[in-house]
Parts: structure tokens; sequence; C-alpha cells
């Protein structure tokens, strides 16, 4: 596996932990539909959270949720609207990011609350 990908999924390994870590409970990991995947589905205080995870080794191309763009953004939001049909659920959404940086434990994490709302099309 590419190293890149190694350290992406270190990195959602430790966003779980410190999610759970936090109260929340981890409904999937990595759910995909076709090509494109959410990072994590979770839930917290009656609310469904999707959270996207951003790992860098360090900051030297910009912060790590810079990455998330508009784009990716409009892919998370149907990717949750897919999610939410499937399951038939009908809860408060929230959309997350987790950026993990570091090149080893223990890692700067940082959790984004709420860092973005679904787009208006």
């Amino acid at each position: 596996m590419a190293e890149h990908n190694e350290l992406g999924k270190e990195g959602e390994e430790e966003a779980a932990r410190y999610l759970t870590g936090q109260g929340y409970h981890i409904l999937h990991r990595n759910w995909r539909r076709g090509r494109n995947e959410l990072d994590i589905v979770a839930a917290k205080d009656n609310q469904l959270i999707f959270v996207e995870v951003k790992t860098r080794r360090n900051e030297a191309y910009g912060h790590p949720e810079d990455a998330v763009t508009n784009r990716k953004i409009r892919t998370l939001v149907s990717l949750a609207d897919a999610y939410i049909n499937k399951f038939r659920l009908d809860l408060p959404v929230r959309f997350d990011i987790i950026t993990v940086v570091g090149n080893e434990p223990p890692f700067h994490i940082e959790h984004i609350e709420e860092a973005f709302l679904p787009p208006i099309w």
C-alpha cells in the first residue's frame, strides 16, 4: 500500500479513537458509494455527524482542512444524503472535519465541529 494511504488509514484510526473518547458512537467507517466514501459516520446527542478526516505529516503545504474544497463538500453532502436515505434516518445532521498532523504518535488532533453547512443547490 502506498505510504500516503497508510498515513491516511492511521489518521482515521486516530480520529475514531478521539471521537470515541469524546463520547461519540461510531456508526460506520469508510462507508462507500461508488468511488466515494464517508470517512466516519458518528452519532452523539441525538445528532448524526459526518466526519471528514485529513491527515498530514506536517503543515508544510498548508493546513489539512484547506484540502476540503467546495467540490469535496458537494461530494460529502451527496454521500450523506445517500446514507440518510439508505438507513432511513431522521436526525439533525452536522459536518465536521478532524485534522491529524504528525509523523508518529502522539499526533496533533484538531476537531472542527460544524466545519461547513450543506450548499444550497
